[in-house]
């Protein structure tokens, strides 16, 4: 891919990531409504479907656009395999959360330079918005199964927060597919986030004892710079001792 092309899709991609981060959003409010709310009537829950349907709708035209305008098609697809299954697996309602990848791609693009610095707020926000839409999804995929342990919101977020943390008790678990579906990816979420909260630590300790490393060195060599003015000193000193006893032995001094 040129200059050109990438600059092209850079910039497109800087256009649209407040707009898909705003609709991403209003996904996450409108998918909770529909979840949580059991007594909402017929013509509630079909708007809040169009709500949906409509945010995958413009996603979908985000991704076209976005392969349209990489040259490189083939490079493009397989750096951005997320946002294609948040395109091509609308039919599966729980993984419909998968749409909410742009607010972490958001939240990556804005603090990945920052995060060391601020990365209790980073991941806090990260592992609730996980969190959140995992705990949505499993409960929409098991509280209307007759074996279901998991019918409540409670529930759910308890279940969540066990196997995020790989902790696995064991009281709350997925009995259909879908739900299991969500846990593989919960799972696997897990780990990658304490892999990245765990690589960020070790960077952030790391680029410390390297600046304690580099103050020293700096010190050491301010040391090392006056010392060598002190034994320049000292030496002339000692010149100007050896010229004044010699010239008072001199004769007729």
């Amino acid at each position: 891919m040129s200059e050109t092309d990438e600059r092209r899709l850079a910039h497109w991609e800087r256009r649209v990531e407040w707009p898909l981060t705003g609709l991403a959003v209003l996904f996450l409010v409108a998918y909770a409504w529909q979840v949580l709310d059991d007594r909402a009537t017929p013509g509630l829950h079909g708007a809040l479907e169009v709500v949906l349907w409509f945010v995958w709708l413009v996603f979908a035209v985000d991704y076209l656009a976005r392969l349209v305008i990489a040259v490189d098609k083939r490079r493009f697809v397989t750096t951005h395999l997320f946002d294609l299954l948040a395109v091509v697996l609308p039919v599966v309602r729980q993984l419909r959360v998968l749409r909410l990848l742009t607010v972490l791609k958001l939240l990556n693009r804005r603090y990945a330079g920052r995060v060391r610095q601020r990365i209790g707020v980073y991941v806090a926000a990260v592992t609730t918005l996980v969190g959140l839409c995992a705990s949505l999804a499993v409960l929409d995929a098991e509280r209307r199964h007759p074996d279901a342990s998991i019918t409540t919101f409670g529930d759910a977020a308890w279940w969540v927060l066990t196997t995020i943390t790989t902790v696995g008790y064991g009281d709350r678990y997925p009995v259909t597919w879908e739900g299991r579906l969500v846990a593989a990816l919960l799972m696997v979420g897990g780990i990658a986030l304490i892999g990245v909260v765990t690589g960020t630590i070790a960077s952030w300790i790391v680029e410390r004892l390297s600046g304690v490393e580099e103050s020293v060195t700096a010190a050491e060599q301010a040391a090392a710079t006056e010392l060598r003015q002190v034994r320049a000193e000292l030496a002339a000193l000692r010149e100007e001792l050896r010229e004044e006893l010699r010239a008072e032995h001199r004769p007729g001094v």
